[in-house]
């Protein structure tokens, strides 16, 4: 780990706490950047345990680690004859969650690797029991839910072990729906719900954010209101002269069965509405079908039309229903029906909400306002769109603006805007310097559609003199008068409206070297 404190401490298992006992994924609420023991950054804690042995490759290397975020993969339930599976499995999802979207506009400042450890046996865990593997992933029953840890020493040890650890994916062996949120994220290979996951768990580890779903614990962070007098996300409202104004909307039930169906017997349950809303939602996520001919859903005995994605096969998969039409004031009863005797057994109910929505809800994706959020207590906190961020929308590949703000401004506070100066004297005794820039801005390979620049300042002796002939230029001839000089780089994005911790400007000082060759190594 970079800057690695030489500071040992013994870390319980008791230090794993599971918030949001609704919560899709179980995240825990510890980040990798700022949680810390004894004031020493998680990750940071010197253990005692040695790292498994580790076969380490790049798959997206955008500069060196001492100025970029690193992000790994450590494989889990992979034997010895698996390896090629895993690096193709990491590198897909390293792939999917950069190109064309998602992590892609801020791309140039991350790279991805992957460590491979061989595994005794292949798989995840079940019951609560893992297997023998390197970090001894699990489920704690069937369900397709949180996957756990059970090594978390021997994950940190391997974090520890490489310069090129900054955020640690421990990525299990296991086609199926499966992930967590803390000190480490951990995501399965599920082509459906492993880039879905492993995209929401790193909005956690990185942004430091909540979630945006209904039924969870911790809303916290830049997308996150807890009352409409201190919103975050403020210069991101669409129509400012109208806001703060509620989206108005009501959750009259949510419920998390994770109950096996069966053909002999319904599984339903009734709720209450008003009957004040103009339409309504059902979202419903179910797993071990295998045609829409499976299931039977039904709200007061009305078929709502449910239909399987026919690219998900088994796996778990959330579905949403929107109803055109209001729910009548008082009670109403929401059932399932299985029709296939042959996945009795397999077929599973995991969870399920109706949502209302006024006459006048913005429905509109890209809307930017004040939409409710209800907790596993039906506290009502306020996020910042309906359903475009992959926060509260799982199969969402966005972030909304406040989130994409909040997720350069994390990266890039841990970064340095120059890459690397060199210095080489001139026969005239004054020396030409270079920089070499985050590849942002003009500087990227692969041009975003986002507006972004970069502003350069070159200084002489003194910090108030400014090199007027160098401005904005990667390249200045310093005078042989000149013993010391500054500069200062500034970049500029369209998608940071709000920089209050200044991470938008670098500004240092250096001895001019005019007698050789002097890179700047230290970021």
């Amino acid at each position: 780990m970079k800057n690695l404190e030489n500071i040992v401490v013994l870390l319980a298992a008791t230090a794993r706490i599971a918030l949001g006992h609704s919560c899709e994924h179980q995240w825990e609420g510890k980040f990798a950047a700022n949680h810390k023991v004894d004031g020493v950054p998680y990750l940071e804690v010197r253990q005692d345990v040695p790292p498994p042995p580790l076969e380490i490759r790049p798959l997206i290397v955008n500069g060196p680690s001492s100025n970029r975020v690193d992000l790994i993969f450590f494989g889990d339930g992979y034997t010895e004859e698996e390896k090629d599976k895993f690096f193709a499995d990491a590198l897909f999802l390293a792939n999917n969650v950069t190109v064309g979207q998602t992590f892609v506009d801020v791309l140039p400042t991350l790279n991805f690797w992957a460590g491979f450890s061989p595994s005794a046996e292949s798989g995840v865990g079940t019951g609560g029991k893992p297997l023998d593997t390197v970090y001894g992933l699990y489920r704690d029953g069937t369900e397709l839910r949180g996957v756990y840890y059970d090594k978390e020493d021997v994950a940190r040890a391997a974090c520890e072990s490489t310069e090129a650890c900054d955020f640690p994916i421990l990525l299990g062996n296991d086609p199926l729906y499966g992930g967590l949120g803390g000190e480490f994220t951990v995501v399965t290979a599920s082509p459906i719900n492993g880039p879905a996951i492993i995209r929401h768990e790193l909005g956690h580890s990185i942004i430091n954010i909540g979630e945006e779903y209904d039924g969870g614990a911790i809303y916290s962070g830049v997308n996150a209101a807890q009352s409409t007098d201190e919103v975050p996300w403020t210069q991101w409202y669409t129509d400012p002269s109208t806001e703060p104004n509620i989206q108005r909307s009501n959750m009259p039930i949510q419920a998390y069965p994770w109950t096996l169906l069966n053909t002999s017997q319904s599984w339903s349950q009734t709720f209450t509405s008003a009957g004040t809303y103009a339409t309504h939602l059902l979202q419903v996520s179910v797993s071990g079908m295998t045609a829409s001919s499976d299931l039977l859903v039904e709200i007061d005995g009305k078929d709502v039309g449910w239909e399987i994605n026919p690219e998900v096969g088994v796996d778990r998969y959330i579905y949403n229903m929107k109803i055109d039409s209001a729910l009548s004031p008082g009670e109403h009863e929401v059932r399932f029906t299985l029709l296939n005797e042959e996945i009795q057994g397999s077929a599973q109910l995991c969870n399920l909400e109706v949502i209302e929505y006024g006459e006048e809800f913005n429905f509109d994706p890209q809307y930017h306002g004040l939409y409710p959020t209800f907790s596993d207590e039906n506290i009502t906190t306020y996020r910042p769109t309906n359903d475009l961020c992959l926060m509260r929308n799982t199969y969402s590949a966005s972030f909304c603006s406040a989130c994409i703000e909040g997720l350069w401004l994390a990266l890039l506070g841990r970064l340095n805007f120059i890459d690397n100066i060199t210095q080489v004297a001139q026969p005239d005794k004054s020396t030409n310097v270079t920089l070499e820039l985050l590849p942002l801005a003009e500087f990227r390979q692969v041009p975003n559609p986002h507006q972004e620049a970069y502003t350069i300042l070159w200084y002489g002796a003194k910090d108030n003199e400014v090199l007027d002939e160098w401005t904005n230029k990667t390249s200045a001839l310093i005078g042989s008068n000149i013993t010391e000089f500054g500069v200062e780089v500034r970049f500029w994005t369209e998608q940071i409206r709000v920089d209050k911790a200044g991470v938008l400007v670098h500004k240092e000082r250096f001895a001019v070297n005019n007698s050789s060759v002097n890179e700047y190594a230290e970021m």
